[in-house]
C-alpha cells in the first residue's frame, strides 16, 4: 500500500505544512485514523495494564474473529506518547487495532516505542491498572465490564443499554456497530452486558468512589430506544440511572448524558435528574447527508427537528454545557460523501458556524470506518482533511470567543486527555 510506504514522510510533511496547530494534534489524529499494530513483546507489556475494554463500539479496522494474535484481548485502552524527533509533550489517543497501520508499536532498546514505517516517532506509556478494577462485584462481572474508565482515568464511561432500535429496521446510523460489536464480544466470549442494572453501577461507582481520585466525570450513555424498554421509554430509562447515581454520590463527578435530541421538557426532566452536560449528536451537518448516514433519526426526529432541539436545549442546560458530537471525517465517505477535502471541511464548517453562533459548541470523534457497520471498511480519510477540520474548528471557536467546553479536563498540547479526537489538544493551554 502506498500508504503505508509513505507515511511517516506524510505526517512530517503535514506537520510542517500545518505548522498552525500543535504537532501532537496531527500525529494524534494521523494514528486515528490509521490505527494501531502491536509486537507480541509490547503486548506482553500491556498485560500488565489497563486493557481495552470495548466500551461501546468496536473502534477497530478489522473483526474480532479475523484477530490472528488475541489483539481484542491484549491490547491497552489507549497510549501516551511524547518525545521522538518532534519532541512531542504527552498525547493520549485510543487504540484502534489495526494489523496493517504503518504505526506499530514495539520494543525498542527496551523501551515501549511508537514506530511508523519503521521509524522511532515517540516514547510510549500504558495507563496503568486503575485500583478499583481489582475490586469485586456481587455479579461477579469485572469492574471494566460495568465502568470501565477513559482519557487516561479522567472519565468513567457507562454503557446502560448495548443495542440500538435503530437497526430493528436497518435504519442504525451508517458509520455505527453498536448491535454488531455486542454479538460479536459475545461470540468471542466476553462478559458483555446489554443492559446494565442501575444498583450494580451504583456498586461499581462505590468502589471508585472509595478507591479513585482521578476520574472527574461519567458518561451515561446507550443506544437509542424507539419501543419501550423494560416497560419504558427513552427518557424514563436513562433518567432513572442518573437520578441513582446522583441520589447515591450527589455532585461526586461532573455528570454527562449522550442521548437523542430531545424536547425541551424531557430535557428538564435530565437537568432535574442530576445531568450537567448534555451531548445529543448531530452526527454529520446537512439534511442531505444526515438522511443518507442516520436514516432512522431522520425518521423519527429529522435534521431540522434535531439541530434545533440541540439549540434550543441551551435554555435548559445553558449554552457551554450543551455539547453535540459529530463524527469526523464521515462526510468523506465512499459511499455518499463528498470526494473533495475542501469542499468537506467548509460544509462542515458552516454546522459550526451555525451552532457556535447560537452559544453551542460541538466536538468531534474521529471517524473509524468499522467493518461491522453498515458503510463498511473503506480507506480512511485523507490526513489533510483533519487538519483543515482542526484549524476550521478552532477558528470559528475563536471567532466567537467561546470558553473551553467543561468535562473534558484540560486543554492544550501535553494536557488534552480526550483520546479520539485532538479537537483539545489544539486549543490553548491557558484558554
Amino acid at each position: 500500500m502506498e500508504l503505508v510506504r509513505h507515511a511517516y514522510q506524510q505526517v512530517i510533511d503535514h506537520v510542517t505544512r500545518f505548522d498552525q496547530i500543535p504537532a501532537e494534534a496531527v500525529v494524534k489524529q494521523d494514528v486515528l485514523r490509521l490505527g494501531l499494530r502491536f509486537s507480541d513483546a509490547a503486548m506482553n507489556i500491556a498485560a500488565g495494564f489497563k486493557p481495552k475494554d470495548y466500551f461501546i463500539f468496536s473502534f477497530d479496522l478489522i473483526e474480532i474473529k479475523d484477530m490472528q494474535n488475541s489483539e481484542h484481548l491484549r491490547v491497552p485502552e489507549e497510549i501516551r506518547i511524547s518525545g521522538g524527533e518532534l519532541g512531542l509533550r504527552p498525547t493520549v489517543i485510543s487504540v484502534r487495532i489495526n494489523p496493517e497501520s504503518p504505526y506499530h508499536v514495539d520494543l525498542v532498546d527496551g523501551k515501549i516505542t511508537l514506530l511508523c514505517d519503521g521509524t522511532a516517532m515517540a516514547e510510549v506509556e500504558y495507563h496503568p491498572v486503575p485500583p478499583f478494577y481489582h475490586e469485586a462485584l456481587a455479579s461477579g462481572k469485572p469492574m471494566g465490564e460495568i465502568a470501565p474508565v477513559l482519557e487516561w482515568g479522567y472519565l468513567i464511561y457507562l454503557t446502560a443499554y448495548r443495542m440500538c432500535q435503530y437497526f430493528n429496521k436497518e435504519e442504525q446510523c451508517q458509520f455505527c456497530d453498536i448491535n454488531r460489536n455486542f454479538i460479536q464480544q459475545r461470540k468471542a466470549g466476553k462478559v458483555y452486558t446489554g443492559i446494565k442494572d442501575p444498583a450494580e453501577i451504583v456498586e461499581a461507582l462505590a468502589h471508585i468512589d472509595r478507591t479513585d481520585d482521578k476520574a472527574k466525570a461519567y458518561t451515561l450513555t446507550g443506544g437509542s430506544v424507539l419501543t419501550n424498554l423494560q416497560g419504558r421509554g427513552e427518557v424514563d430509562f436513562y433518567v432513572r440511572y442518573i437520578e441513582a447515581i446522583e441520589a447515591a454520590f450527589p455532585g461526586r463527578w461532573i455528570s454527562k448524558a449522550v442521548v437523542q435530541a430531545f424536547t425541551q421538557e424531557d430535557c428538564q426532566r435530565l437537568k432535574q435528574a442530576g445531568v450537567q452536560i448534555y451531548h445529543p449528536n448531530y452526527e454529520v451537518w446537512g439534511a442531505e447527508l444526515f438522511a443518507k448516514i442516520c436514516p432512522g433519526k431522520t425518521r423519527v426526529i429529522g435534521f431540522e427537528s434535531w439541530i434545533n432541539r440541540v439549540v434550543a436545549s441551551a435554555a435548559v442546560f445553558g449554552g457551554e454545557n450543551v455539547i453535540p458530537n459529530f463524527v469526523g471525517g464521515v462526510e468523506l465517505n465512499t459511499v455518499c460523501g463528498f470526494k473533495d477535502v475542501d469542499q468537506a471541511v467548509a460544509h462542515t464548517r458552516e454546522g459550526l458556524d451555525w451552532f457556535m453562533r447560537q452559544g453551542v459548541v460541538p466536538r468531534f470523534t474521529t471517524w473509524c470506518p468499522e467493518p461491522l457497520a453498515a458503510l463498511g471498511p473503506q480507506p480512511a480519510p485523507p490526513l489533510e482533511y483533519f487538519c483543515k477540520l482542526l484549524i476550521a474548528w478552532r477558528e470559528t471557536f475563536r471567532h466567537y470567543g467561546h470558553k473551553v467546553p467543561p468535562g473534558y479536563g484540560e486543554p492544550g498540547p501535553g494536557n488534552a486527555v480526550f483520546s479520539v479526537s485532538a479537537f483539545m489538544d489544539v486549543l490553548d493551554n491557558d484558554v
